[in-house]
């Protein structure tokens, strides 16, 4: 079994990235699901320790972002990653179809204000990203669905061009602000997502989970693959990075994103606060109270 290093899955900007040749499967990084289970189990031990020293810190501050395609496993990664945790450091928000009250402001507002504060990790499932994934993808959405004014819709490249700017720029604002940004694409081939789609319809358990419009959708993955590699090449950056990580096996998938996480966690100062003596001293005469 191969080492664990995700230098392999990461794009900051430095080289492009090939949706064509990315892998959606690679050799497993467990031996057997009791392998698999310890090693998430130690995961997500250390990743609630390390959000734990985050959280007394009251410095930094993590944002996550998957984004993947529909039966990608973003869902069920999200909840076996960070089980464990302790809740109060965590900050989840699943982002879908815009409500009115959504639409009647930017396209970035409705991300914005469920950024995490310090302390915490921010998770997103789907993100503002969806605004040059699905709708470039479906441009009708952005000329017929959102408020936006007409003589600013005309020349849709220059939508794009700026829409991608507008994430650097906030990204890069989060991070000058102690708020780094990991981006996790679940590269999931159409294959495996067609049998996760037949599983949802097979199982009476899992048709919450399917829509009918997630079978169209499958009309359209050549235009998902290139938006999904324009996104991560105009917005990949040192300070928020991309990962794209292989989505065929489940499992295979939670330890990388497992892994990612602590490496990133690590990469922050967390330093433990030294102790105040002067506090440490009041506190001591607060003992003889409850000793009695």
């Amino acid at each position: 079994m191969k080492p664990f290093k995700t230098d392999s899955f990461r794009y900051d900007g430095s080289e492009k990235f090939s949706a064509k040749k990315a892998d959606t499967k690679i050799d497993d990084w467990y031996t057997d699901d009791d392998d698999y289970a310890l090693k998430l189990a130690e995961q997500a031990a250390e990743i609630d320790k390390l959000q734990n020293r985050m959280y007394a810190h009251n410095r930094y501050g993590l944002l996550t972002v998957f984004q993947a395609m529909d039966a990608g496993g973003k869902d069920s990664t999200i909840q076996r990653v960070f089980t464990g945790t302790n809740p109060m450091g965590l900050r989840v928000y699943s982002f879908k179809r815009p409500t009115e009250e959504e639409l009647d402001h930017d396209w970035l507002w409705r991300t914005y204000v469920n950024l995490p504060e310090r302390g915490t990790i921010g998770i997103f499932n789907r993100s503002y990203y969806e605004e040059v994934l699905v709708v470039k993808v479906h441009p009708e959405i952005l000329t017929k669905s959102q408020r936006i004014p007409a003589e600013l819709t005309k020349d849709l490249d220059k939508v794009w061009k700026q829409r991608y700017e507008a994430i650097v720029d906030i990204e890069k604002h989060l991070s000058r602000n102690g708020f780094p940004t990991i981006k996790f694409f679940l590269n999931v081939s159409k294959k495996e997502q067609a049998k996760r789609l037949i599983d949802r319809i097979k199982d009476p358990e899992k048709n919450w989970k399917f829509q009918e419009g997630d079978i169209d959708e499958r009309d359209f993955w050549g235009d998902y693959q290139s938006a999904f590699e324009d996104a991560v090449n105009e917005t990949a950056t040192e300070n928020a990075p991309w990962y794209v990580v292989p989505a065929d096996d489940k499992k295979n998938m939670r330890l990388i994103v497992g892994r990612i996480l602590i490496e990133e966690l690590k990469k922050l100062d967390l330093s433990e606060q030294k102790p105040d003596p002067v506090r440490f001293a009041q506190l001591q005469t607060l003992l003889p109270k409850l000793e009695n």
